[in-house]
């Protein structure tokens, strides 16, 4: 019977999280079926174990979905006070910043969901780190990292680049 209900609880939370336009937080989606936050979080490993496209992102789950436009890399560099220019700089020039990847000397890459499409996301990354006292991610390779961007097609890729040069913020070696 608790497999049944576990199986019944993991096509609820894949259900909750195909229907939400937001990210959905593990504690949320805890309150919601009556269950602790770690149930959820092996809810979750599980389903992503079942091939499940679910990100795990700073505001929460979401489901991965494939949009139209284009997604490229860019090259970064910046210290970690200048992370919110550099975030504003992509989404007012049109982009999403999806993730932020990093090469660690020991785990090698490390990438870090982001999920920041506005202002106001950027500004609620900024303030759990502040919050939470952690350092970005580049801290750990002295500011150089990577962000996937999406955006609706090339010319706004090219806009974008630009938008990050501008502020020196582009890896030039």
């Amino acid at each position: 019977m608790g497999e049944h209900n576990g199986a019944q609880r993991r096509a609820e939370v894949a259900r909750i999280l195909e229907e939400a336009a937001a990210p959905v937080s593990a504690a949320s989606l805890a309150r919601r079926l009556s269950v602790s936050r770690q149930i959820i979080v092996g809810d979750v490993a599980l389903l992503r174990a079942g091939g499940a496209r679910i990100l795990a992102t700073p505001r929460g789950y979401l489901l991965e979905r494939r949009t139209e436009g284009v997604e490229r890399t860019v090259a970064c560099v910046h210290t970690p006070e200048e992370t919110q220019a550099e975030l504003n700089a992509i989404v007012d020039a049109g982009g999403e910043v999806v993730d932020v990847i990093v090469e660690h000397p020991v785990y090698g890459q490390l990438t870090g969901i982001l999920g920041v499409r506005s202002r106001y996301d950027v500004q609620e990354f900024v303030e759990r780190v502040a919050r939470h006292g952690a350092r970005p991610l580049s801290g750990l390779t002295d500011g150089i990292h990577l962000h996937t961007i999406r955006c609706q097609d090339e010319k706004s890729f090219q806009r974008i680049q630009k938008a990050l040069a501008k502020e020196g913020f582009l890896l030039n070696m």
